[in-house]
């Protein structure tokens, strides 16, 4: 499984960091491309999104892994 790819607030746009990495992937605009590109970037790895909000606390998780519980909803 690969590293979990954050999207954060970064420098008055969006960023895209891996778990643990120092710095970030890649910095787009508007949370919504970020989100985009780290879903992307989560399929390729079988790992997980976590959404961040502008406060920087945790909104919303989604999994691209192989998960033994998949969630029951199917908001995305």
């Amino acid at each position: 499984m690969g590293k979990n790819q954050h999207v954060i607030p970064h420098k008055g746009n969006w960023g895209v960091k891996g778990a643990g990495n120092k710095k970030v992937t890649e910095v787009s605009p508007t949370q919504a491309q970020a989100i985009d590109r780290a879903k992307s970037i989560a399929k390729n790895q079988g790992s997980e999104v976590v959404i961040h909000g502008k406060n920087g606390k945790i909104r919303d998780k989604d999994s691209y892994g192989n998960d033994p519980i998949p969630p029951k909803d199917n908001k995305h």
